[in-house]
């Protein structure tokens, strides 16, 4: 059998770039020559089975997810993208859109960008502003993992731990000490839509009474971060190369509250006790003194090279089922993407059990399976009418490696009944569900003289 090529200049400079290695350094690690490097590096030559063997081996390398970091959804979204009606005499197969992911990732990424901008995507409801947009893409790009900011808050958490005391206390007697910032409680009255403010005329941090002791170590930590990781931070947000101050400023809060997390629950310490606990998200809560959400955003940024976790997508929607933060991780999961949530889902049950992490196994229409895990939270104050805010943080991780999961136990994963589910009403192409609310895109409906199915569309093509 022939080996197998693969054109993957672009991954394979990100992996020696994030692994700080030259050229001649990784063409050793790889037992090739460093002019053969550079010719992969630059699209002139495949990659040999063997080579991909190696760099999988020695560096975590995944050849199956090239160009996943660059289309949302990744693979699977690209997929969902082309099945379309409007596609559907092309005949496009499984395996020419895994070779355009992998030969042409910009290209990949241009289109799903288009598709997604398009006035039927919009009329579903589908479309981020693009500044949003930007940002997901950029973190997406990183897998949200920022081996910098990783590095540089594990060994600041080292040294506050030298210095005793709880976190909190360390760090605001850091910020006393080397930043001359000391830190204030205020009534919610005197700060009614703030709840962090830095007056660095006042060299004062303002925290919100209404912010949990979790939230006050994670405000004071994202102060930290401003100071201490300036540098890496504005390194970072320089690279992304943002058109709009809005998107450079969005990420720049992004990074400092990753910094923030990182430094609560440092990279090595973190990942040993996911593998101890066998992910039991509120043991690890109370173990590193966390919000549940804080949690759920950690579990998605384990993929340092030698050290990686699960790969986990951290969804987290309100009552109406929309999307205020949604990170794909390395799960490449089809579950973030776009701003429609299947009503069948688990993660909106969780507002009806407050205090309860809701586990669900859920198939889509592809046949891939993901077990997911969902829990309510409620925001610090209340909306405009005086009512609580509260969210379902949602984390998944595909159901073929959740075994390690300690609430996945005892269950047969795939073969075990899953909650069949779409990914919105417009994209899911199911018959006969009950809880349609409207027909998918580009199916055209179906009337049946004297019949009413249980479903209030009938459509053609099923």
């Amino acid at each position: 059998m022939a080996e197998r090529r693969v054109f993957a200049g672009p991954a394979v400079r990100k992996v020696r770039r994030e692994a700080g290695m030259t050229q001649a350094a990784m063409a050793e690690a790889l037992d090739i020559s460093p002019s053969y490097l550079n010719l992969i590096e630059h699209g002139q030559r495949p990659l040999s089975a063997t080579v991909i063997v190696k760099l999988a081996e020695r560096f975590g390398f995944d050849a199956a997810k090239l160009g996943a970091e660059d289309v949302p959804g990744g693979l699977a979204g690209l997929r969902r993208r082309l099945a379309d009606a409007r596609f559907a005499d092309l005949g496009i197969g499984a395996q020419e859109v895994e070779e355009w992911m992998q030969s042409a990732p910009a290209t990949a990424a241009a289109f799903a960008r288009l598709f997604d901008a398009a006035p039927e995507a919009r009329a579903a409801g589908e479309a981020e502003a693009p500044e949003v947009a930007a940002v997901r893409r950029a973190i997406e790009k990183w897998r949200n993992h920022f081996p910098d900011l990783d590095v540089r808050a594990e060994e600041l958490a080292d040294e506050l731990r030298l210095a005793g005391g709880d976190l909190y206390g360390t760090i605001s007697e850091r910020l006393r000490t080397r930043h001359q910032l000391g830190i204030r409680i205020l009534p919610s009255d005197v700060m009614p839509d703030r709840l962090r403010w830095l007056d660095w005329h006042a060299r004062q941090l303002m925290l919100s009474e209404l912010l949990r002791p979790a939230s006050r170590t994670f405000q004071a930590a994202a102060t930290l971060a401003q100071i201490e990781a300036k540098a890496e931070i504005d390194a970072l947000v320089a690279g992304a190369e943002f058109a709009e101050t809005a998107a450079a400023k969005l990420f720049e809060r992004h990074l400092i509250q990753y910094f923030a997390a990182a430094l609560m629950m440092p990279y090595s310490r973190f990942l040993r006790a996911c593998d101890a606990t066998g992910y039991d998200l509120l043991l690890l809560q109370r173990r590193f003194g966390a919000g549940y959400e804080q949690v759920a955003h950690r579990l998605t940024t384990l993929q340092r090279v030698g050290a990686r976790g699960l790969p986990f997508f951290m969804l987290r929607v309100d009552r109406a089922g929309q999307g205020s933060k949604r990170y794909a991780g390395a799960s490449q999961s089809p579950l973030v993407d776009g701003d429609a949530r299947c009503p069948l889902w688990g993660v909106h049950e969780a507002f009806a059990r407050p205090g309860e992490v809701v586990a669900d196994l859920v198939e889509l229409e592809d046949g891939s399976r993901w077990f997911t895990q969902s829990r309510s939270v409620a925001a610090p104050g209340a909306t405009g009418s005086g009512t609580p805010a509260r969210f379902a943080v949602c984390v998944g991780v595909d159901a073929k490696v959740a075994a390690p999961l300690i609430a996945a136990r005892g269950i047969d994963l795939m073969r075990s009944p899953a909650t069949p589910i779409g990914l919105g009403c417009r994209r899911c192409t199911r018959t006969g569900c009950v809880q349609r609310s409207m027909p998918p895109l580009g199916r055209p409906l179906r009337f049946r003289e004297g019949e009413r199915g249980v479903s209030a569309f009938d459509f053609a093509g099923d």
